[in-house]
């Protein structure tokens, strides 16, 4: 099987599914924001754009001066709309 239908199923990379969840415009501009330190997963700080992230992780995301609290619900196949998006995941208060 190849790799990329494993990741998909079983696990995402973490900035590909920052973006599919529409958190930034660019996928690089995820990938920027997980190396700047800016994402946990798990409460585990991680500056690495490829982490695997599973359904049921919880991410806390600091994007300019918010802080956002996720659970992962599910992973992306692709980026579409924004309701689309939304249902990726759910905030946590």
């Amino acid at each position: 099987m190849p790799a990329a239908e494993v990741e998909d199923r079983d696990w995402q990379r973490l900035d590909k599914w920052l973006w599919c969840a529409r958190f930034m415009k660019a996928r690089s501009d995820c990938a920027s924001l997980v190396g700047e330190g800016a994402v946990r997963i798990n409460r585990q700080p991680t500056e690495k754009a490829h982490a695997r992230l599973r359904v049921g992780d919880i991410l806390t995301v600091a994007i300019r001066d918010d802080v956002r609290v996720l659970r992962v619900l599910s992973l992306a196949t692709r980026r579409g709309p924004a309701p689309e998006a939304r249902s990726l995941y759910e905030e946590i208060a």
